[in-house]
């Protein structure tokens, strides 16, 4: 049985995806005490870690470990994020992740991160990360853009993984490719367990009443347009599709956010006028109706959409169990 360590393993996204394709879990690493909370619930035999991953002493599991895996946080590259890349210190943990990697000494590495990452800096900042776990030749690194859609995830949502192998195992690693077979919201959201979810203040919901399935702030008439959207927005320039959108449930939902309510990436339901609820979250990142999530509301969708959707890991995991074998 493969064996792996995860760090900064948020509410176990990626995680459940390798556990499900008959991986071990050594160690859970999450600084977050409501995500670790969540891990614990779903995940009770496995050993959770709640501190910091820049104080990680791995060293006791050299030659014992598979993968060293984790969804390194990636506001330092997001393209809404401030991209200071390495030089901020959420990207210095990057840095950790490679001390990590020496004292363990993994066959695989794996990092998961925004598509923003790729032309981070013209491409420097993805090409310096490459050069560092490479190690001096120790690992040889590859990378890759995947879409969930075409992973059985009824999303659009892209993410690089960045995979290294050993440079003592002599097999090349090939990422999963995916299928045309797109799922859409309405494969899914279908009998949903009733949850807690957000709500639109009166004056937005009568604003959301006014937006057809699929469409956003260029459905309302003009007036209504500059009342919700203000002048300074409207002369900003740029489509804004995600002002006061309405998913359709012909579609695959776009991006989910840590929030369905922030303006600019407004995630309301198909048909009712309404934010999706936290289990329609979960639906939609293809956790199953069993899994929970602890901690606020508010808190659970930042869980949720922060998560690596279960079908892209498990896709992921498939290569990687593929290759081992």
């Amino acid at each position: 049985m493969p064996k792996f360590i995860e760090v900064c393993s948020g509410c176990g996204g990626l995680s459940s995806g390798f556990i499900n394709l008959g991986f071990e879990p050594l160690l859970l690493n999450e600084v977050n005490k409501i995500f670790c909370e969540t891990l614990r619930i779903n995940h009770n035999n496995a050993n959770i870690d709640n501190q910091d991953m820049c104080k990680l002493d791995l060293k006791k599991y050299k030659g014992k470990v598979d993968i060293l895996m984790g969804g390194v946080p990636c506001q330092s590259f997001s393209i809404a994020g401030i991209r200071k890349g390495l030089d901020d210190p959420r990207g210095q943990l990057m840095l950790e992740f490679n001390r990590l990697i020496n004292e363990c000494k993994p066959k695989i590495i794996l990092i998961e991160n925004v598509k923003g990452l790729v032309n981070h800096d013209g491409g420097k900042t993805l090409k310096q990360l490459i050069k560092l776990f490479n190690n001096d030749g120790d690992y040889n690194i590859k990378f890759k853009v995947l879409n969930s859609k075409y992973f059985n995830v009824p999303q659009k949502r892209e993410r690089i993984f960045i995979i290294g192998i050993r440079n003592d195992i002599d097999k090349e690693f090939i990422f999963p490719d995916g299928n045309d077979e797109i799922k859409l919201l309405k494969d899914v959201l279908i009998n949903v367990p009733e949850s807690i979810g957000a709500k639109y203040p009166e004056n937005k919901r009568k604003i959301m009443e006014l937006i057809p399935p699929g469409g956003c702030w260029i459905n309302l008439p003009k007036d209504k347009q500059l009342e919700y959207m203000g002048a300074k927005m409207l002369a900003s320039g740029g489509g804004k599709r995600g002002v006061a959108r309405r998913l359709s449930m012909n579609e695959a939902c776009l991006t989910l956010t840590t929030s369905p309510t922030q303006k600019q990436t407004e995630r309301c339901h198909p048909n009712e006028t309404r934010p999706l609820s936290v289990r329609e979250y979960a639906r939609i990142q293809t956790f199953p109706d069993d899994y929970k999530f602890a901690g606020s509301m508010m808190n659970q969708y930042k869980q949720i959409g922060n998560a690596v959707p279960i079908k892209l890991a498990e896709a992921i995991a498939t290569s990687i169990k593929s290759f081992l074998n």
